[in-house]
């Protein structure tokens, strides 16, 4: 199945979308009301239908997640990345941070370039979706689903941490209004149920393809990296997770984002980010 976050024009409300359709259902409630019961598999059923089935193409997407949750951030997690784009080797254990719910933007957002950067990043990567309490015997089993994520990243403030301090990773992940996520969660009963994924990841800047890599890279599978980071602070339903990126940014490439660039994120088995990067505002 696949469950956006959307808007008509008033209040948020989540949906069931068919693409092939294109058209959707709006759902009653959100992520803590149907969450548990579609994570365990129960599919439609699970969902309470309300309003009339609506016209995709009349709503606005927005990011997947309500405001009340938390966006985790599990980087560092793709070895050649870090060789590549960074020139360093992999750590012993996944490292995790939040970003602001205000970095967040919807598919077919405008992408904001902040004020205070010169060299703006791209990242696409699978993102996560908690759907139920993290059994730390199966950590798989309370992930709800899946998303796309571009985590735009601001690589002159993430290095101008004071010195012994180390990276400001708010500065330069925590933009407003740069992160792209969605479209839509696609529900893990779509994938393996056991975590070892293997999902293409795409990403393109005016058609030229940049970064091209797969999950099956990831040094901390999803399982993992659910259980490092809900063993520090625990997980709630709605709550999202980046897994990482894998090479081909910008810090490695030098072929930082401008002005008017069409960024799009692409997971084929999950959707397409398509942002447009403009003035700060």
């Amino acid at each position: 199945m696949k469950i956006a976050r959307c808007t008509d024009g008033g209040a948020p409300f989540w949906a069931l979308v068919n693409t092939e359709r294109g058209e959707l259902r709006p759902i009653e409630g959100g992520v803590p009301d149907w969450g548990p019961a579609v994570t365990r598999g129960e599919g439609e059923s699970a969902l309470r239908f309300t309003g009339a089935v609506l016209p995709l193409g009349s709503v606005k997407l927005l990011p997947p997640i309500e405001k009340t949750n938390r966006v985790v951030v599990a980087g560092a997690n793709y070895a050649k990345h870090l060789a590549t784009d960074f020139g360093i080797k992999s750590h012993s254990q996944p490292i995790a941070f939040l970003k602001a719910y205000g970095a967040l933007i919807g598919a077919n957002d405008e992408l904001r370039y902040p004020p205070l950067t010169q060299e703006l990043d791209h990242e696409v990567e699978l993102v996560v979706v908690i759907g139920d309490v993290v059994d730390h015997q199966n950590p798989i089993a309370c992930v709800l689903g899946y998303t796309v994520g571009n985590d735009v990243s601001s690589r002159d403030l993430q290095r101008s941490g004071p010195p012994g301090v180390g990276m400001d990773l708010f500065a330069a992940k925590s933009g407003d209004k740069t992160t792209g996520l969605g479209p839509w969660i696609v529900t893990r009963d779509e994938f393996s149920l056991e975590g070892k994924l293997s999902l293409s990841l795409l990403l393109r800047v005016n058609g030229e393809l940049r970064q091209e890599g797969n999950t099956s890279e990831m040094t901390w599978d999803v399982a993992e990296l659910v259980k490092f980071v809900d063993e520090r602070s625990s997980f709630e339903m709605g709550d999202v997770m980046f897994t990482g990126s894998p090479a081909g940014t910008a810090q490695g490439s030098g072929k930082f984002l401008k002005l008017g660039d069409v960024v799009e994120a692409e997971i084929p088995s999950i959707g397409i980010l398509r942002n447009i990067v403009t003035a700060s505002k």
